[in-house]
């Protein structure tokens, strides 16, 4: 079959001819030859193959730019890519109709603790802290690496067990409207400090004081907007049940993430967890 037209590799194709033209810009797929005179695009028919497999992949929700790095794959290289965005798809839609499924039964009425919710004492610290307005998630991770670049960086001493754990506090929703901020904490040795602080430039020192903490386990892996909703409305619903009792009470130390390599020896186990003063009742 000879080349094609614009028009007919749209229709051929089933992507209209605007979406050719964006595909186009982007060097997705660039016609096989432009019309010098006219400007006119012809299309080849072994094109058409290209031209449905971006097209499944945008109806899979594939963002353009990871369209553009699978396109240059062998197809087994082609299809683990696509195995594993799906696979972070379906995670993110599994949290996604956790917090749907919360916010229905609030509205309808319920509070619940969609985790199992414990408590642990936290003792007084010494934390090294760095603290910055971020927006979105992309800026939040690219802080929170930056942050391990720090630590990495200046070789800071270990204090053993969950209080010796680094940690994020959230004092504030990060979205793309909403800057946080977010605040990035290390533990350190009290008697090491004001040293380890006058070495870290970076850091600011600052002493957190004794405290209880609610917390719910999260695993390993990367954690979405969805599940820091679904787990801190968990702790705000423990938060509220626990109001018959008069001694406790919430801290304003703000809700935050730890993180401690797990007792496997791999990845790093992760928490969500509330500051509160007082005894909870079971």
């Amino acid at each position: 079959m000879d080349e094609m037209g614009i028009g007919e590799f749209a229709s051929r194709s089933r992507l209209s001819a605007r979406a050719l033209r964006i595909y186009d810009e982007l060097g997705l797929l660039p016609p096989a030859r432009v019309d010098e005179d006219s400007g006119y695009r012809f299309y080849e028919p072994e094109q058409l193959k290209q031209a449905r497999l971006i097209a499944t992949l945008r109806q899979l929700h594939f963002p353009l730019a990871a369209i553009k790095a699978i396109l240059p794959l062998e197809p087994a290289k082609a299809a683990e890519r696509v195995r594993q965005f799906w696979a972070a798809s379906e995670s993110k839609h599994s949290s996604l109709r956790a917090l749907a499924t919360y916010l229905i039964d609030e509205l309808s009425g319920k509070r619940s603790v969609v985790y199992d919710v414990k408590t642990r004492e936290i003792p007084e610290r010494s934390l090294l802290c760095v603290k910055r307005n971020v927006t979105g998630e992309k800026e939040a991770w690219a802080f929170g690496k930056e942050f391990i670049a720090l630590l990495r960086h200046y070789q800071l001493p270990q204090i053993e067990g969950r209080a010796g754990a680094f940690f994020q506090i959230f004092w504030g929703e990060v979205s793309e409207d909403s800057d946080g901020p977010i605040e990035w904490c290390r533990p350190v040795p009290p008697d090491q400090a004001e040293a380890l602080a006058a070495r870290c430039p970076e850091l600011t020192l600052r002493t957190e004081p004794a405290h209880g903490e609610a917390f719910v386990p999260i695993g390993n892996g990367q954690l979405d907007g969805a599940d820091w909703h679904v787990g801190s409305r968990s702790l705000e619903a423990w938060s509220d049940q626990q109001q018959r009792n008069v001694d406790i009470r919430v801290a304003s130390l703000g809700l935050r993430i730890t993180y401690l390599p797990s007792e496997a020896g791999k990845d790093t186990y992760q928490d969500f967890a509330i500051p509160f003063t007082g005894q909870p009742h079971e």
